[in-house]
């Protein structure tokens, strides 16, 4: 049985050997600096290929996730109510809306709701 095993693990090691020298031999290496270009029609791009992303849709976006995340937190919430007491359940929710409201306030204070300026 021992001899099984090393037979087997002989036989994986050479085909594993066998197959990475393949892959390495059957490589390209010839770099192209047109083909590696955006743009393969034989001109030179006048601009860059990709604009610069937006931070203000970043920052909308963001905040989108958060509040998705929150509304994803307070449906379970609901669930909870007949399980526990109320005083607790609505404790851990006004702690939860308040520190999310906070958050909101601070976006709206540094300027991150107004989309243009």
């Amino acid at each position: 049985m021992n001899m099984l095993y090393m037979t087997s693990i002989l036989l994986i090691l050479i085909v594993f050997i066998i197959m990475s020298i393949s892959s390495f031999l059957s490589k390209k290496s010839n770099v192209d600096r047109e083909k590696s270009s955006p743009f393969e029609c034989g001109f030179d791009p006048f601009n860059k290929a990709r604009i610069p992303f937006s931070l203000r849709f970043f920052l909308i976006a963001v905040i989108f996730l958060i509040f998705d995340v929150e509304i994803a937190l307070l449906i379970p919430m609901m669930l909870t109510l007949s399980s526990t007491g109320i005083l607790s359940w609505a404790l851990t929710s006004t702690i939860f809306i308040v520190i999310l409201l906070v958050g909101l306030y601070h976006e709206w204070g540094q300027g991150a709701l107004e989309w243009s300026n």
